[in-house]
């Protein structure tokens, strides 16, 4: 009886040992971030562009400061900008980039967080696909509101070089990634608007979306917006 305990105590002591040196050997460690142009998302997103010119006087809503502050230690940039059009459109773009996508602890956190942490009541309104020059950009469309006020979101988020949303896909992205040794960066692109008109929000959104597709740089391009 005393050599079979010795002799399954050993085994799971093996097994252990293995388990954490295959979990080190699979263990990502060569950063995407790193093997391309750098991002400068000051630089990258133009002031003005299109029909769009900057609104400095409007901010979009951003986490309250202890969620702020646990944001900042995961992202590598942010950006916060509103912008409005020769129509008297505005819309609100936030982008939150990070070097290391590799789990749901380091990835892009969703508006629906950063709104119910301010003390919104977010509504999803479902998915919608955006139709950029090249290919259908889907994203997520929220609803939030906080007193008399409402703001239409759309947002999405991207992985290396493509546009996805959070839960399975980009769980399962994450892992092939992992399993070729690679930490995808990749971001978070929202678009919000001060606006109870919701389908009119939504039209200005997509309208944004594709308007600053076509001035991005074509070699930054995919990993803003996919392919």
């Amino acid at each position: 009886m005393k050599t079979r305990l010795s002799l399954s105590v050993l085994v799971a002591f093996v097994l252990m040992l293995v388990s954490a040196l295959a979990a080190q050997a699979l263990k990502p460690t060569v950063r995407i971030a790193d093997l391309k142009p750098k991002l400068a998302l000051e630089v990258l997103i133009p002031k003005a562009f299109g029909d769009w010119r900057e609104l400095p006087s409007m901010t979009p809503v951003l986490p309250d400061p202890t969620v702020q502050a646990t944001l900042n230690a995961l992202y590598s940039q942010t950006i916060a900008r509103s912008y409005i059009s020769s129509k008297g459109q505005v819309v609100m773009l936030t982008i939150a980039y990070g070097s290391d996508q590799s789990s749901e602890a380091t990835a892009a956190h969703r508006p629906e967080f950063c709104y119910n942490s301010n003390g919104f009541k977010v509504q999803d309104s479902g998915t919608r696909t955006i139709a950029l020059a090249t290919h259908g950009l889907m994203v997520r469309q929220l609803i939030a509101r906080k007193d008399n006020y409402v703001e239409p979101i759309s947002y999405w988020v991207t992985l290396d070089e493509s546009a996805t949303l959070p839960g399975m896909g980009r769980k399962l992205a994450q892992i092939r990634y992992g399993l070729r040794g690679l930490i995808a960066d990749g971001m978070l692109m929202r678009l919000s608007s001060p606006t109870a008109n919701e389908s009119a929000a939504f039209a200005a959104q997509s309208q944004f979306a594709r308007d600053l597709e076509a001035v991005m740089p074509t070699s930054f391009r995919a990993r803003f917006f996919g392919v």
